[in-house]
This record gives structure tokens, C-alpha cells and sequence, in this order.
């Protein structure tokens, strides 16, 4: 288990969510608890990020961003000894973009997400992603966990 005074680094992130190389878009976890996640990334500004199209990175790339950090909280709390089991973005609702493009942004996005319902099977988090003081982008996510057990039945 994670020692609750050491925040995860990009290379903790990267071992314990499935996106790597440079889909693996989060740097660190600034502050984390049962309910919330806050990260940092610096990749929105990487010419070579993966997500950039004809040499732009379109706003609502945010909510690849925040996936990832509840990808982390979900991970944070499987090593809390909760197990979680894989999850799957479901469902994104809500979502406003405060901005055309986020790769044009100089300060580090600040991504966040609070877990608002959920059990055992499906988790409802709401988050932002912004950049000092400015919220880019906000919305909604479902995420399914485990989404085998919910396969049907012949």
C-alpha cells in the first residue's frame, strides 16, 4: 500500500493504470482521499501527444484527462484495500468545454475528480480539468467496473 505522506509520480501512474508510453498522460497526484483526486500534467503541451490531431489538441481531450485520474483514484483505493476491479468509462454526461484547444495552455492542467455515488459495479464521478484558476472543461463520468460480469447471457 502507498504510504498516505508519498503522492504517486508518473512512473507510479503509469505501472498501475493500463495506458502507457504516451497515452499515460497524468505527471503526479497532488492530493487524493476516498471521495477526490487532484493531478497535474504537463503532456497537453507535448508535440508528440497521441490525442493531437492535424497539430492541435481539441478541448474536449479533457476527458481523456480526467478518466485517467479516476483510472489513478481507483487504483489508489484497490492499494487501500479496496478492491475496485477494472473500470470502463461508460458514460460521459454534462460535459461543457470552456475552451476550443487546450494544447495552447502554458500552465499545467490540474485535473479533478469526486466520486459522487457508486457501489461495487458502477461509479459516478464528477470532474474538471483547468489550468490556474480556469476551468476548461467539467462534466459527469460513469464508470463501470469489472464490465465482464455484465456480459449476457446466451
Amino acid at each position: 500500500m502507498l504510504r498516505p505522506d508519498l503522492l504517486p509520480d508518473h512512473a507510479w501512474i503509469a505501472a498501475h493504470i493500463p495506458h502507457q508510453g504516451g497515452m499515460c498522460l497524468l505527471d503526479r497526484v497532488l492530493a487524493w482521499d476516498a471521495q477526490h483526486i487532484r493531478c497535474s500534467a504537463t503532456s497537453h503541451r507535448s508535440p508528440a501527444n497521441p490525442l493531437r490531431e492535424q497539430g492541435r489538441l481539441g478541448a474536449a481531450n479533457a476527458v481523456e484527462y480526467a478518466a485517467q485520474a479516476m483510472a489513478v483514484h481507483g487504483a489508489l483505493l484497490a492499494g487501500a484495500g479496496r478492491p475496485l476491479g477494472a473500470g470502463y468509462l461508460a458514460s460521459v454526461r454534462g460535459v461543457r468545454l470552456h475552451a476550443e484547444r487546450i494544447d495552447d495552455m502554458a500552465d499545467d492542467l490540474q485535473v479533478e475528480a469526486t466520486r459522487l455515488s457508486g457501489d461495487d459495479a458502477v461509479i459516478l464521478y464528477a470532474f474538471t480539468v483547468g489550468t490556474a484558476g480556469r476551468c476548461l472543461a467539467e462534466g459527469r463520468a460513469s464508470v463501470v467496473l469489472d464490465a465482464a460480469s455484465f456480459s449476457a447471457t446466451p
